[in-house]
């Protein structure tokens, strides 16, 4: 099945969206590319602002304040944290409906390097209030994502990678991205460790993982905003009672940490990208390896935390 990026399927799903609703402006801080299907399509709503992300939220807050409904594009390392500032007044204490499509997190940009990755994206954002955090996985569910985030009034960041390409888990026709997804339950009974996904990656893995251990429960999470995992914390307590969260970002301030303070009776571990600087320069992959996030170290974590519940049981 061929299938877009995450980055590629928002810029064809925004520009269909704007056909229907003539409120939707597009703004870029120069990383559009010449045949950006918005600009052609839309011309007169499209606005490249440069190497101004600072600028471009509080030019994105002009135009909400206006109606119009503004997406703005930029690295997600810019988006997070040179237009922090912005986001926090603009997004979070006055509730802006801007929507932030931060392209390049984690570290998707490979040989762009440290200053153009970000593992501590969710961190900031999630510490302003107000703010809807999405991070999709393939091209469907970003597309859904985009529609979500048109038809709301919430102010909303949007993490994506940059080229790498995948095939959603399946959704009810109907159903939002805000609810969660079981994709393993274990045969219908309480699991002894559930992982939870967050991103394209950590998606991947945690499928790999299921497909050859039906005794582990896998839920993906789309949304990780405080509210949305507040909205989860029963269905999860439900499910295990260990978890395993799976996510292309730093330990400190990702989601494994709020959910521990949503379930402190339970066990939440987290298979993270480190506290080291992502200096090596390769592929996104090669950079997840560096930094030890992949297939083999989340498989020897899973084995020792199983080993671990066993002694505990005895």
């Amino acid at each position: 099945m061929t299938t877009l990026s995450g980055r590629d399927a928002y810029k064809d799903e925004l520009s269909k969206l704007a056909h229907a609703d003539e409120r939707i402006i597009c703004m870029e801080a120069d990383l559009g590319g010449k045949n950006h299907p918005f600009q052609k399509q839309h011309p007169d709503r499209f606005y490249n602002v440069g190497i101004a992300e600072l600028a471009g939220i509080d030019m994105a807050a002009g135009l909400a304040e206006a109606g119009y409904v503004p997406f703005f594009s930029t690295f997600a390392s810019f988006a997070a944290l040179r237009a922090s500032e912005s986001i926090k007044l603009a997004m979070g204490y006055m509730g802006k409906n801007i929507k932030v499509v931060a392209a390049y997190g984690g570290v998707s940009g490979g040989w762009f390097g440290t200053t153009h990755h970000t593992l501590e994206d969710i961190a900031v954002i999630q510490s302003f209030q107000n703010i809807r955090i999405a991070s999709p996985h393939g091209e469907e569910e970003t597309r859904r994502v985009i529609r979500e985030a048109a038809a709301s009034q919430e102010p909303y960041y949007i993490r994506l990678s940059r080229n790498d390409t995948f095939v959603s888990l399946g959704r009810p026709e109907e159903a939002s991205c805000r609810e969660l997804l079981l994709q393993n339950s274990a045969g219908g009974g309480r699991s002894s460790l559930c992982l939870i996904s967050v991103g394209e990656q950590a998606t991947e893995l945690c499928k790999t993982i299921v497909e050859g251990n039906p005794s582990i429960a896998h839920v993906h999470l789309c949304y990780i905003d405080v509210d949305s995992l507040k909205s989860y914390s029963t269905m999860l307590a439900a499910i295990a009672d260990r978890f395993l969260v799976v996510e292309e970002h730093r330990a400190t301030g990702g989601t494994a940490s709020y959910l521990a303070l949503l379930l402190p009776q339970h066990e939440i571990h987290v298979h993270h990208c480190g506290e080291h600087w992502p200096v090596y320069g390769g592929s996104h992959t090669e950079v997840l390896e560096y930094l030890g996030f992949g297939l083999e170290p989340l498989r020897k974590q899973i084995s020792q935390l199983e080993e671990a519940g066993v002694a505990h049981d005895l």
